[in-house]
């Protein structure tokens, strides 16, 4: 798929201990997107950070948190983005899910990876 011009950012803030139905949420997120013919999904660990309940979350050594933030991106045309938020209101109880309008400069895909994890 090649994606170029106007899209939106799907950006979903959640705690790495968050679970759907026995797997971790971030896992179940990424694999329902690819499920949806998204154009990808990232998802990066924070190294501390706060919530609605604001505690504090933090991967300070003598502070060791097994629920750090994560984030997950997620970013294609507006159309597949907003077919996708029902799925996510359904798989995410607490959390953060904000949109951002992107200009998509290259979004082209190589050559296939020779090895799938």
């Amino acid at each position: 798929m090649k994606l170029t011009g106007q899209g939106l950012l799907l950006r979903i803030f959640i705690g790495e201990s968050d679970r759907w139905q026995g797997r971790p949420l971030h896992e179940a997120l990424v694999l329902r997107a690819r499920e949806a013919g998204l154009a990808g999904a990232t998802v990066v660990r924070g190294l501390s950070g706060f919530g609605a309940h604001s505690r504090l979350h933090t991967a300070k050594v003598l502070r060791l948190s097994e629920d750090l933030p994560l984030v997950i991106e997620i970013v294609d045309r507006e159309d597949r983005i907003r077919a996708f938020l029902p799925l996510c209101d359904e798989m995410i109880g607490e959390g953060l899910v904000t949109l951002e309008r992107v200009e998509v400069l290259k979004y082209e895909p190589g050559r296939p990876p020779r090895d799938v994890v």
